[in-house]
Protein backbone atom coordinates (compact mmCIF):
# COMPACT_ATOMS: atom_id res chain seq x y z
CA UNK A 1 0.00 0.00 0.00
CA UNK A 2 1.39 3.39 -1.03
CA UNK A 3 0.08 6.04 1.36
CA UNK A 4 0.61 9.50 0.63
CA UNK A 5 -1.06 13.45 1.42
CA UNK A 6 -2.52 13.96 -1.82
CA UNK A 7 -2.72 11.33 -4.67
CA UNK A 8 -2.35 12.79 -8.14
CA UNK A 9 -4.00 11.36 -10.91
CA UNK A 10 -2.33 12.29 -13.81
CA UNK A 11 1.35 13.49 -14.92
CA UNK A 12 0.71 16.09 -17.37
CA UNK A 13 1.49 19.76 -16.53
CA UNK A 14 -1.35 20.03 -14.55
CA UNK A 15 -0.65 17.37 -12.29
CA UNK A 16 2.77 18.35 -12.12
CA UNK A 17 2.36 21.67 -10.97
CA UNK A 18 -0.01 20.42 -8.47
CA UNK A 19 2.81 18.88 -6.71
CA UNK A 20 4.35 22.43 -6.23
CA UNK A 21 1.99 23.75 -5.12
CA UNK A 22 1.61 20.96 -2.88
CA UNK A 23 4.88 21.25 -1.80
CA UNK A 24 4.58 24.46 -0.43
CA UNK A 25 2.09 23.49 2.05
CA UNK A 26 4.28 20.67 2.71
CA UNK A 27 1.62 17.72 1.66
CA UNK A 28 3.12 14.58 0.17
CA UNK A 29 2.35 13.67 -3.31
CA UNK A 30 2.08 10.65 -5.04
CA UNK A 31 0.73 10.52 -8.87
CA UNK A 32 -0.26 7.83 -10.89
CA UNK A 33 0.17 7.65 -14.60
CA UNK A 34 -1.25 4.98 -17.62
CA UNK A 35 1.93 6.62 -19.84
CA UNK A 36 5.32 5.03 -19.21
CA UNK A 37 7.02 8.89 -18.39
CA UNK A 38 5.75 12.00 -16.72
CA UNK A 39 4.64 14.57 -18.92
CA UNK A 40 1.07 13.36 -20.58
CA UNK A 41 0.51 14.52 -23.98
CA UNK A 42 3.32 17.06 -23.69
CA UNK A 43 5.79 14.39 -23.23
CA UNK A 44 3.64 11.38 -25.78
CA UNK A 45 1.93 13.21 -28.46
CA UNK A 46 4.26 16.84 -29.24
CA UNK A 47 6.95 16.97 -26.67
CA UNK A 48 8.48 18.82 -30.01
CA UNK A 49 5.78 20.87 -30.40
CA UNK A 50 6.45 24.94 -29.62
CA UNK A 51 3.74 26.33 -26.69
CA UNK A 52 3.20 30.47 -26.34
CA UNK A 53 0.75 30.94 -23.75
CA UNK A 54 3.01 30.18 -20.90
CA UNK A 55 3.78 33.27 -19.02
CA UNK A 56 7.68 34.16 -19.26
CA UNK A 57 7.98 31.75 -21.68
CA UNK A 58 7.41 33.30 -25.36
CA UNK A 59 8.03 30.11 -26.58
CA UNK A 60 8.78 26.98 -25.15
CA UNK A 61 8.78 23.35 -26.60
CA UNK A 62 6.36 21.00 -24.91
CA UNK A 63 9.00 18.57 -24.05
CA UNK A 64 11.11 21.48 -22.49
CA UNK A 65 7.80 22.61 -20.20
CA UNK A 66 7.66 18.79 -18.91
CA UNK A 67 11.37 19.02 -18.29
CA UNK A 68 11.55 22.34 -16.41
CA UNK A 69 8.52 21.09 -14.66
CA UNK A 70 10.33 18.36 -13.40
CA UNK A 71 12.97 20.47 -11.80
CA UNK A 72 10.81 22.58 -10.16
CA UNK A 73 8.86 19.72 -8.37
CA UNK A 74 12.67 17.62 -7.66
CA UNK A 75 12.72 19.10 -4.29
CA UNK A 76 9.43 17.68 -2.73
CA UNK A 77 10.76 14.67 -4.04
CA UNK A 78 6.85 13.20 -5.47
CA UNK A 79 6.22 9.37 -6.10
CA UNK A 80 5.42 8.13 -9.27
CA UNK A 81 3.63 4.95 -10.17
CA UNK A 82 3.90 5.09 -14.42
CA UNK A 83 2.67 2.43 -16.67
CA UNK A 84 -0.52 2.00 -14.67
CA UNK A 85 -4.04 2.86 -15.04
CA UNK A 86 -6.36 4.17 -12.27
CA UNK A 87 -9.27 1.78 -12.28
CA UNK A 88 -11.38 1.79 -8.79
CA UNK A 89 -11.55 3.73 -5.97
CA UNK A 90 -12.90 2.88 -2.52
CA UNK A 91 -14.34 5.53 0.24
CA UNK A 92 -13.26 4.36 3.65
CA UNK A 93 -14.86 5.19 7.22
CA UNK A 94 -12.35 7.35 8.12
CA UNK A 95 -12.68 9.40 4.58
CA UNK A 96 -9.56 8.59 3.49
CA UNK A 97 -9.49 6.70 -0.58
CA UNK A 98 -7.74 3.68 -1.93
CA UNK A 99 -7.20 3.76 -5.44
CA UNK A 100 -6.15 0.57 -7.38
CA UNK A 101 -4.52 0.59 -10.47
CA UNK A 102 -4.46 -2.07 -13.58
CA UNK A 103 -1.75 -3.50 -12.55
CA UNK A 104 -3.18 -4.15 -8.36
CA UNK A 105 -0.90 -1.09 -7.03
CA UNK A 106 -2.91 0.00 -4.31
CA UNK A 107 -2.50 3.61 -3.03
CA UNK A 108 -4.34 5.06 -0.03
CA UNK A 109 -4.74 9.10 0.42
CA UNK A 110 -7.24 11.66 2.42
CA UNK A 111 -7.28 13.78 -1.03
CA UNK A 112 -7.80 12.13 -4.58
CA UNK A 113 -6.88 14.70 -7.57
CA UNK A 114 -7.81 13.70 -11.29
CA UNK A 115 -5.83 15.84 -13.30
CA UNK A 116 -5.81 13.51 -16.13
CA UNK A 117 -6.20 15.64 -19.25
CA UNK A 118 -8.66 14.53 -21.91
CA UNK A 119 -8.18 11.19 -19.96
CA UNK A 120 -7.34 8.06 -22.48
CA UNK A 121 -7.68 9.13 -25.68
CA UNK A 122 -7.45 7.79 -29.16
CA UNK A 123 -6.81 9.65 -32.45
CA UNK A 124 -9.66 9.55 -35.01
CA UNK A 125 -8.70 7.58 -38.17
CA UNK A 126 -9.83 8.60 -41.80
CA UNK A 127 -12.10 5.77 -43.18
CA UNK A 128 -9.20 4.70 -45.78
CA UNK A 129 -9.37 0.37 -45.91
CA UNK A 130 -5.98 0.03 -45.93
CA UNK A 131 -4.74 2.00 -43.65
CA UNK A 132 -3.80 -0.39 -40.58
CA UNK A 133 -1.39 -2.11 -43.19
CA UNK A 134 0.82 1.36 -43.42
CA UNK A 135 0.63 1.89 -39.33
CA UNK A 136 3.53 1.20 -36.86
CA UNK A 137 6.14 2.94 -38.91
CA UNK A 138 5.29 1.58 -42.25
CA UNK A 139 4.05 5.44 -43.31
CA UNK A 140 1.17 6.03 -41.63
CA UNK A 141 1.54 8.19 -38.12
CA UNK A 142 -1.63 9.88 -36.24
CA UNK A 143 0.84 11.89 -33.79
CA UNK A 144 4.77 13.09 -34.48
CA UNK A 145 6.84 12.66 -31.68
CA UNK A 146 9.78 13.31 -33.26
CA UNK A 147 10.15 15.23 -35.93
CA UNK A 148 13.71 14.08 -37.37
CA UNK A 149 12.21 11.36 -38.00
CA UNK A 150 10.87 13.45 -41.32
CA UNK A 151 14.18 15.51 -42.56
CA UNK A 152 14.23 15.16 -45.73
CA UNK A 153 11.25 13.16 -46.53
CA UNK A 154 8.19 13.65 -48.12
CA UNK A 155 5.44 14.51 -45.69
CA UNK A 156 1.22 14.75 -46.52
CA UNK A 157 -0.78 15.78 -43.79
CA UNK A 158 -4.65 16.14 -43.59
CA UNK A 159 -6.76 18.11 -41.34
CA UNK A 160 -7.45 21.72 -40.59
CA UNK A 161 -7.04 22.17 -37.21
CA UNK A 162 -4.66 23.92 -35.13
CA UNK A 163 -2.64 20.56 -34.92
CA UNK A 164 -2.16 20.06 -38.58
CA UNK A 165 -1.33 23.71 -39.39
CA UNK A 166 1.49 23.93 -36.81
CA UNK A 167 2.89 20.84 -37.70
CA UNK A 168 2.86 22.10 -41.63
CA UNK A 169 4.39 25.18 -40.83
CA UNK A 170 7.05 22.93 -38.54
CA UNK A 171 8.03 20.52 -40.96
CA UNK A 172 8.03 22.90 -44.02
CA UNK A 173 11.67 23.39 -42.21
CA UNK A 174 12.58 19.73 -41.93
CA UNK A 175 10.83 17.49 -45.03
CA UNK A 176 12.23 18.19 -48.49
CA UNK A 177 8.14 18.10 -48.88
CA UNK A 178 4.85 18.72 -47.22
CA UNK A 179 1.74 18.74 -48.44
CA UNK A 180 -1.42 20.11 -46.64
CA UNK A 181 -4.68 18.40 -46.99
CA UNK A 182 -7.90 19.90 -46.09
CA UNK A 183 -11.82 18.93 -47.13
CA UNK A 184 -13.09 22.93 -47.10
CA UNK A 185 -10.98 26.29 -47.90
CA UNK A 186 -11.36 27.51 -44.63
CA UNK A 187 -9.30 26.27 -41.42
CA UNK A 188 -10.34 25.54 -38.00
CA UNK A 189 -6.63 26.94 -36.34
CA UNK A 190 -5.82 29.83 -35.31
CA UNK A 191 -5.84 32.96 -37.74
CA UNK A 192 -2.22 33.44 -37.83
CA UNK A 193 -1.79 30.52 -38.52
CA UNK A 194 -3.86 30.47 -41.43
CA UNK A 195 -2.11 33.16 -42.67
CA UNK A 196 1.88 31.57 -41.92
CA UNK A 197 0.77 28.61 -44.01
CA UNK A 198 -0.67 30.91 -47.16
CA UNK A 199 2.14 32.65 -46.79
CA UNK A 200 4.40 29.58 -46.78
CA UNK A 201 2.24 27.87 -49.94
CA UNK A 202 2.96 31.26 -51.39
CA UNK A 203 6.44 30.65 -52.04
CA UNK A 204 6.46 27.07 -52.77
CA UNK A 205 7.54 25.88 -48.98
CA UNK A 206 4.11 23.48 -48.56
CA UNK A 207 1.79 22.53 -50.66
CA UNK A 208 -1.71 23.20 -49.73
CA UNK A 209 -4.74 21.13 -51.30
CA UNK A 210 -8.25 21.96 -50.35
CA UNK A 211 -11.59 21.17 -50.82
CA UNK A 212 -9.81 17.77 -51.31
CA UNK A 213 -9.44 14.70 -49.29
CA UNK A 214 -7.02 11.33 -49.02
CA UNK A 215 -9.03 8.93 -49.92
CA UNK A 216 -6.47 5.74 -50.45
CA UNK A 217 -3.24 4.75 -49.66
CA UNK A 218 -0.65 2.77 -52.37
CA UNK A 219 2.35 0.68 -51.35
CA UNK A 220 3.93 -2.60 -51.10
CA UNK A 221 5.28 -2.73 -48.06
CA UNK A 222 5.71 0.72 -46.87
CA UNK A 223 3.64 3.75 -48.06
CA UNK A 224 4.37 5.17 -51.55
CA UNK A 225 2.13 7.45 -52.78
CA UNK A 226 -1.71 8.74 -51.48
CA UNK A 227 -4.83 9.21 -53.56
CA UNK A 228 -6.24 12.65 -53.02
CA UNK A 229 -9.87 13.42 -54.33
CA UNK A 230 -10.77 16.60 -55.20
CA UNK A 231 -14.29 18.08 -54.77
CA UNK A 232 -16.39 18.75 -57.61
CA UNK A 233 -18.38 17.43 -60.21
CA UNK A 234 -15.37 15.44 -61.90
CA UNK A 235 -14.28 14.25 -58.38
CA UNK A 236 -10.89 14.05 -59.68
CA UNK A 237 -8.13 11.88 -58.06
CA UNK A 238 -4.14 12.50 -57.56
CA UNK A 239 -1.56 10.47 -57.06
CA UNK A 240 0.69 11.96 -54.66
CA UNK A 241 4.21 10.29 -53.90
CA UNK A 242 5.09 10.31 -50.50
CA UNK A 243 7.15 8.99 -47.66
CA UNK A 244 4.83 9.54 -44.70
CA UNK A 245 1.29 10.64 -44.68
CA UNK A 246 -0.37 11.88 -41.12
CA UNK A 247 -4.02 12.95 -40.67
CA UNK A 248 -4.18 14.63 -37.56
CA UNK A 249 -7.52 14.99 -36.84
CA UNK A 250 -7.78 14.94 -33.43
CA UNK A 251 -8.11 12.79 -30.49
CA UNK A 252 -11.21 10.93 -29.22
CA UNK A 253 -11.32 11.45 -25.37
CA UNK A 254 -12.27 9.08 -23.04
CA UNK A 255 -12.08 9.17 -18.95
CA UNK A 256 -11.65 5.07 -18.85
CA UNK A 257 -12.83 3.47 -15.72
CA UNK A 258 -12.77 7.38 -13.20
CA UNK A 259 -16.68 7.85 -15.57
CA UNK A 260 -17.56 4.57 -13.07
CA UNK A 261 -16.61 6.26 -10.24
CA UNK A 262 -19.93 8.26 -8.93
CA UNK A 263 -18.79 11.35 -10.48
CA UNK A 264 -20.51 13.77 -12.18
CA UNK A 265 -20.32 14.10 -15.81
CA UNK A 266 -20.91 16.36 -18.52
CA UNK A 267 -19.38 16.14 -21.74
CA UNK A 268 -17.18 13.47 -21.20
CA UNK A 269 -15.84 16.06 -18.73
CA UNK A 270 -15.62 16.02 -14.83
CA UNK A 271 -17.59 18.61 -13.18
CA UNK A 272 -16.76 20.79 -10.99
CA UNK A 273 -17.30 23.77 -8.35
CA UNK A 274 -15.07 26.66 -9.44
CA UNK A 275 -16.96 29.26 -7.16
CA UNK A 276 -14.43 27.72 -4.34
CA UNK A 277 -12.30 24.94 -5.03
CA UNK A 278 -12.45 22.48 -8.25
CA UNK A 279 -14.08 20.27 -6.05
CA UNK A 280 -16.23 16.93 -7.58
CA UNK A 281 -19.52 16.33 -6.25
CA UNK A 282 -17.42 13.77 -3.88
CA UNK A 283 -16.04 15.44 -0.88
CA UNK A 284 -12.39 14.86 -1.14
CA UNK A 285 -11.90 14.31 -4.72
CA UNK A 286 -11.19 17.76 -6.83
CA UNK A 287 -10.48 17.42 -11.07
CA UNK A 288 -8.19 20.23 -12.44
CA UNK A 289 -6.95 20.67 -15.79
CA UNK A 290 -8.19 19.89 -19.04
CA UNK A 291 -10.41 16.86 -17.51
CA UNK A 292 -12.85 19.33 -15.57
CA UNK A 293 -15.91 21.42 -16.60
CA UNK A 294 -17.50 24.54 -15.45
CA UNK A 295 -19.24 27.47 -16.93
CA UNK A 296 -16.75 29.93 -19.01
CA UNK A 297 -13.94 27.08 -18.72
CA UNK A 298 -10.73 27.05 -20.40
CA UNK A 299 -8.61 24.27 -21.67
CA UNK A 300 -5.37 25.64 -21.07
CA UNK A 301 -2.67 24.97 -19.36
CA UNK A 302 -2.28 27.84 -17.56
CA UNK A 303 -5.66 27.69 -16.60
CA UNK A 304 -4.88 24.28 -14.86
CA UNK A 305 -2.43 26.00 -13.40
CA UNK A 306 -3.76 28.30 -11.53
CA UNK A 307 -6.92 25.20 -10.83
CA UNK A 308 -3.78 23.16 -8.88
CA UNK A 309 -3.17 26.17 -6.77
CA UNK A 310 -6.56 27.02 -5.82
CA UNK A 311 -7.15 23.18 -4.75
CA UNK A 312 -4.04 22.38 -2.63
CA UNK A 313 -5.53 25.54 -0.71
CA UNK A 314 -8.53 23.46 -0.05
CA UNK A 315 -6.85 20.06 0.27
CA UNK A 316 -4.95 21.66 2.88
CA UNK A 317 -7.81 22.79 4.70
CA UNK A 318 -9.67 18.82 4.47
CA UNK A 319 -6.32 17.34 5.18
CA UNK A 320 -5.51 19.82 8.59
CA UNK A 321 -9.11 21.05 9.55
CA UNK A 322 -7.60 21.87 12.78
CA UNK A 323 -4.57 24.41 11.31
CA UNK A 324 -4.82 27.94 9.96
CA UNK A 325 -2.76 27.82 6.72
CA UNK A 326 -1.34 31.38 6.58
CA UNK A 327 -0.27 31.82 2.95
CA UNK A 328 3.45 33.20 2.31
CA UNK A 329 4.93 34.01 -0.81
CA UNK A 330 7.77 31.95 -2.57
CA UNK A 331 9.92 35.19 -2.43
CA UNK A 332 9.79 35.14 1.51
CA UNK A 333 9.65 31.80 2.39
CA UNK A 334 11.81 30.40 -0.54
CA UNK A 335 10.72 26.80 -1.41
CA UNK A 336 11.12 23.67 0.88
CA UNK A 337 11.35 25.33 4.34
CA UNK A 338 14.12 28.06 2.99
CA UNK A 339 14.26 31.34 4.12
CA UNK A 340 14.21 34.01 1.40
CA UNK A 341 15.06 36.42 3.30
CA UNK A 342 18.49 35.41 3.59
CA UNK A 343 20.77 35.75 0.89
CA UNK A 344 22.71 32.11 1.41
CA UNK A 345 19.10 31.20 1.74
CA UNK A 346 17.99 32.27 -1.69
CA UNK A 347 21.53 30.87 -3.31
CA UNK A 348 20.31 27.64 -1.84
CA UNK A 349 16.71 27.86 -3.32
CA UNK A 350 18.00 28.27 -6.27
CA UNK A 351 20.35 26.10 -6.54
CA UNK A 352 17.85 23.22 -5.17
CA UNK A 353 15.91 24.45 -8.61
CA UNK A 354 18.72 24.19 -11.02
Amino acid sequence: MIKTDMLIIGAGPTGLFAVFEAGLLKLKCHLIDALPQPGGQCSEIYPKKPIYDIPAFPEILAGDLVDNLMEQIRPFEPGFTLGERAETIEKLEDGSFIVTTSEGTKHQAPVVVIAGGLGSFEPRKPPIPNIAKFENRNGVAYMIREPEDYRGKRVVIAGGGDSALDWAIYLSEVASEVSLVHRRNEFRGALDSVEKVSELAKIGKINLITEAEVVGLKGAETLESVVIRHKGEASEEEIRETDYFIPLFGLSPKLGPIANWGLEIEKNAIKVDNSYDYQTNIPGIYAIGDVNTYPGKLKLILCGFHEAAIMCQSAYQRIFPDKKYVMKYTTVSGVNGFDGSKKEAKREVVKSIN
